[in-house]
């Protein structure tokens, strides 16, 4: 079992933020990118859920309000990327598996 296994308070709940540039306070609407981290270390995109949305290139980005992005909750696996639309700032949210705290990486050469 690892450390951060062992932690009391560690669920499937619990992610990692990090606020880049202004965060979400310089901004009322962001563009909100999903990624899945995967066991062998890849980081792919997820398309989008908005309806209307067929797939593709565009359909991986959704533009939501503050209130919305606020509320982003990731999965164990998933990373979600909200920027600003005007100031560029914004906010990272990743999922305790997608950060790596519960494995062991091997450097790969």
């Amino acid at each position: 079992m690892t450390t951060a296994m062992a932690l009391p308070g560690n669920t499937p709940a619990t992610f990692l933020v990090h606020d880049f540039g202004s965060g979400l306070e310089g901004d009322d609407r962001f563009v909100v990118e999903r990624f899945k981290a995967l066991a062998d270390g890849d980081i792919r995109p997820v398309p989008s859920e908005a309806p209307g949305a067929k797939g593709g290139a565009g359909a991986k980005r959704v533009v939501v309000s503050r209130r919305q992005a606020e509320a982003l909750r990731p999965d164990v696996t998933e990373i979600i990327i909200c920027t600003g639309l005007r100031t560029r700032g914004g906010r990272q949210a990743w999922g305790v598996v997608a950060t790596g705290l519960l494995c062991e990486r091997k450097q790969r050469g």
